[in-house]
Formats: C-alpha cells, structure tokens, sequence
C-alpha cells in the first residue's frame, strides 16, 4: 500500500506529488494518457501569471503569487526554459479606463509590480498597439509547462511512481484507506487525491463524492503568427477584460521557445476532450445540456456566447477582435494553432466557481476547480493539497 495515490498528470496533480514527496510520502501519480500534460497543462499559452486579476484574499490570488516564486525558483534549479517578458493590458476605448483603473488597484493590494503608464510609452514599447490608456505588468513571463511536468515526474519517480496509460475505473472505500481499479490494475492508498481535470467531478462521483458543480468543457482556440507578423508582440498584450464575461479575451503572447500566439476565444466544447468541432462526444455533450446551471449561464451571456462562436467560425472574425489591439494585423498573417479545453465548475444556478475548490470526502481530496491561473499556482497548490493530505494521514 501507497500513501497517497494522485489521479491525473497534469501540472496540478505532478505538483501535488512533489511536494508529497519532499515530506518523504510514498506517491504513485496515474494518468490515463500515454504522455504527461496531454490536455489543459500541455495546450494554454505558457504564461507565468502574475496575479493580478484576482480578488484579494482568494485562494486564486494567494496561490498564484507563492506559486510564481515557487515556479520560476524550480525552473531555475531544473534548467527549463522560462523568460519575464512582461506584460501590457491595454483599454483600447475611454470607457475601459475605470475598468483598467480597478485591475492596477487590485495588482497592487496582491502585491503585484505593476504601474500605469502613458501612450507614449506604450508605443515606446509596443509600437504597434493603440489605446488609450495600460498598465505595465513588468514581472509577467512565460515557461515551458511541458518541461516543468517533465522534471515534476523525475523527482516524483525517484521517491514514487508516475504510471502512463491507467485510466481509473472504479474508486471504493476500504477501512484501512483507497482501492483504485483501473485500466490496468489496482492500487492502494492510505489517501486519494483528485486532480483529474476535465474529469475531475467524474471521480469524485467514482469516489462517492456529491459535488455541486458540474465541470464545463470551454474550447479555447489559438491562431500562431507567421514570421513576418512576430514584430508586432515584444510583451504578452491583453486586453482589459469584461466583467461581464468570465474570460479575459483574444490576446498576443509570446512563445518560451520562439513565435506568437494570438487567442483564445471560449466556445463550447461538444466533448470534454473537443479539440474540434468536429470532436463530439454525445454522452458528454448530453451530459452539459441536461445540466441547469449551462442553460442559466448561456441565458445570462447569450449575445457574447454567439460572438465567441463567430470568431471560432470566422478567422476574419477572429481578427477583428485582435485589431482592437493590434490595427496592422490581418487575415493573411495568422495560422491556425493547437486549440485547448478550459475545464470551467459551474453550479446549478449558472454561476461559475470563480475560486480555485478543493473537497474532501473521507479518504479522499477533490480538486474540483483548476481553472488559469492553476499552472501558475500549481506548485503552491500542490503544497496546499499536500498538507491537507498530510493531516489526513496523520
């Protein structure tokens, strides 16, 4: 028997079992892929987040903060590839001034290094971006969170396992800990802990869980700019974001290994894994539209929900949106880029779990919402987890 057993191999969950770990635990970690970071750690756009787009006291903000130190102090000792490049939130018309006024004041009650700054040294900057007013994020960078989930495994399978392709089937209860059956073969553990995901609220249910929020598939689909196009993105440029809309908006971020990306939209996704339209599980989707809480959120954002799916449809489209921004792109400079799946928790009455949740139930430890900036945070929430595990354990 195990300590611990960790589902899923992704940033979150390869985190969880490093800190584990380092408290001397033993730790298999299982992942149903044949790869690591295969779904969301592997296809969102590399960005080392800053914190400063979360409310004050959340666990989304406290996380994200130790979870940058933590992550760019492990990508120094492990040589992956990290870079601070900075970054520009933009308000591209006068009534997104107050808007970008409340954002620099909540960077700064999080302790972030940003400061507005003028036209003249945005065009200084990025010289061709418009807007009227941004604020400069200095210390926002960008990693190789393939390679982070790489090294996390190396340390985790010196003092545990990682196992590849195991899909678990089935979770119970037993009074000495956990009995995982899976795809391959069974595990036992004094504790379960959940960071499955796009399926997390699956194995919570396998495990006998009751969570009240049901885990959203949103695709985010990205464009990559041609060569010649990459002059017009020194830093990470982001709009200011719609209060209104739970994302932040088409941006331009700069690649750890070279290129530019511009996106994502969120549109919804016809399986938890859709990376396409043409990528439809009906189960799954069955499962998203007999949910109450997607109608009462489609209700709620219907005009910018049918907006996010012209721009998935209309490449033109698409770009309107980034010439808000941007003017001198065109249709001509952008190709089409690896698209990824947000895994969003949304409760019944269609509000979306705004924090990071984390439940236990008996032997077990839910991470049921890791929505961005969880990358970011990963190693900090691993941490969190870790000891919550630990007092279980004790």
């Amino acid at each position: 028997m195990t300590d611990v057993v960790v589902v899923g191999g992704g940033i979150v969950g390869l985190a969880t079992g490093w800190q584990l770990s380092r408290a001397g635990l033993d730790v298999t970690v299982l992942e149903k892929e044949t790869t690591l970071a295969a779904h969301q750690t592997g296809r969102n756009s590399g960005v080392i987040h800053s914190g400063i787009y979360y409310k004050p006291g959340s666990l989304k903000a406290s996380t994200c903060r130790a979870g940058k130190a933590l992550l760019e102090t492990f990508c120094a000792q492990h040589q992956v590839a990290t870079e601070r490049c900075g970054k520009v939130i933009v308000a591209t018309t006068p009534d997104e001034r107050p808007r970008l006024d409340a954002l620099l004041e909540r960077g700064l009650a999080n302790g972030v290094a940003c400061r507005a700054i003028t036209v003249e040294e945005l065009r200084e900057r990025e010289p061709h971006v418009r807007g009227v007013a941004a604020v400069l994020v200095e210390e926002a960078g960008i990693v190789d969170y393939r390679g982070v989930c790489a090294r996390l495994a190396d340390v985790v399978a010196q003092h545990g396992a990682v196992r590849l392709g195991e899909k678990v089937l089935e979770v119970r209860e037993e009074s000495s800990g956990v009995r995982v059956v899976t795809s391959v073969g069974e595990h036992r553990a004094r504790v379960l802990i959940n960071c499955a995901g796009l399926y997390s609220d699956r194995v919570a249910l396998l495990a006998g869980a009751r969570p009240e929020a049901r885990i959203i598939p949103f695709r985010g689909e990205y464009h990559a700019l041609k060569p010649a196009a990459q002059k017009y993105c020194r830093h990470l440029i982001y709009p200011v974001p719609n209060p209104d809309f739970p994302f932040l908006g088409v941006h331009l971020t700069r690649m750890v290994h070279g290129g530019v990306e511009a996106g994502p939209n969120a549109v919804l996704a016809l399986a938890r894994e859709g990376y396409r339209w043409s990528n439809i599980n009906l189960g799954e989707l069955l499962g998203t539209l007999g949910f109450p809480g997607f109608w009462a959120l489609a209700r709620r954002h219907a005009g910018d929900g049918l907006l996010e799916m012209w721009r998935s449809v209309s490449k033109a489209a698409f770009v309107r949106a980034l010439n808000a921004l941007v003017p001198e792109l065109t249709v001509d400079d952008l190709t089409e880029a690896p698209a990824g799946v947000r895994a969003q928790a949304l409760l019944p009455n269609g509000n979306l779990v705004d924090d990071f949740s984390i439940l236990q139930r008996g032997r077990a430890l839910h991470v049921l919402n890791a929505p961005s900036p969880a990358a970011t945070a990963s190693l900090a929430i691993g941490e969190h987890v870790a000891g919550l595990a630990r007092q279980m354990l004790a």
